[in-house]
């Protein structure tokens, strides 16, 4: 995600000067066609067609934001109920017995929330996973097509055999499944994100109505701007190209583009929220990079 305010002037002739080129070129074509071999320009409701299709791409761009800021909801509502089994774990087992329990549930929580980050950006979690789980508990996750959820179910396992060892009462423990219940409903919530596209027509759509208007654009024009044609076609059809891009890059929020949520600095702010918690060493915050996108 970009998280700089000032705009980068090279980040965004980067991203639009190939559209923009061929759009210039088609301009001058007809504009050239114009002069040289003259032509009837037909009186096409420019105005009309650009109004239909601001309402339509408007339309689309907030379908997509929505479906970006329900996914930055979801990781919030991740963020805190990782806190919440950390704290539930550090309060309700006790030292020395369930000091072992308690590391191990803290640090499967991280490996959780590492391994979703993971399949999210359809990424193998094998590595973070084996980085904070035992062989033998990592092996288990592993195989389970769901490795998230496989890590989530241990979770609960040890909870249920710290009550059945006397750490925890059944209140205790009810306490903790609710919390695991708010992860797995995040979870489930972001899954259903990642799998569930906008309708293929959306997104098809308009980007069939918006070419076609940036194709007939410069033919209605070229009788009122004549020699300025090129300029200012390509700029009224920037525009429009901008609004299309804005909700191409925002549909799926858990893609690893510079775009999309910074996963990993999330699940960096989990890492160290829960690591302290119990009081051991955290590592440092993810800062943004030079060109200001943190990840």
């Amino acid at each position: 995600m970009i998280v700089t305010s000032a705009p980068r002037p090279a980040r965004i002739i980067r991203e639009v000067w190939k559209p923009l080129a061929v759009l210039f070129v088609w301009d001058v074509i007809v504009t050239f066609t114009y002069y040289v071999l003259p032509f009837d320009a037909p009186e096409l409701p420019v105005t009309l067609f650009g109004s239909a299709l601001a309402l339509f791409l408007g339309f689309r761009s907030n379908s997509a934001y929505n479906r970006w800021w329900e996914g930055r909801q979801l990781w919030g509502l991740m963020i805190n109920a990782s806190r919440n089994i950390a704290r539930g774990a550090r309060n309700f087992l006790p030292d020395p017995e369930g000091e072992d329990y308690k590391r191990r549930i803290v640090l499967r929580q991280i490996a959780y929330v590492h391994a979703l980050r993971c399949q999210l950006r359809r990424q193998k979690p094998d590595e973070e996973v084996i980085r904070l789980l035992p062989r033998h508990e990592a092996d288990l996750a592993l195989q389970r097509t769901n490795v998230a959820n496989g890590i989530l179910d241990g979770t609960g396992q040890r909870i249920d055999e710290a009550r059945r060892k006397g750490w925890i009462d059944t209140i205790q423990q009810a306490q903790m499944e609710a919390v695991l219940v708010d992860i797995a409903n995040s979870q489930g919530g972001m899954e259903r994100l990642k799998n569930t596209p906008l309708p293929h027509q959306y997104r098809w759509l308009p980007t069939v109505f918006t070419h076609m208007f940036c194709v007939l654009l410069p033919i209605g024009l070229v009788e009122t701007l004549q020699f300025a044609t090129p300029l200012g076609s390509t700029l009224a059809g920037a525009m429009f190209l901008a609004v299309l891009t804005i909700g191409d890059e925002l549909v799926d929020p858990f893609a690893n583009d510079v775009h999309d949520l910074p996963l990993n600095q999330m699940c960096r702010t989990i890492e160290i929220d829960l690591l302290q918690c119990i009081g051991e060493e955290a590592p440092e915050p993810l800062k943004p990079g030079k060109d200001g996108v943190l990840w």
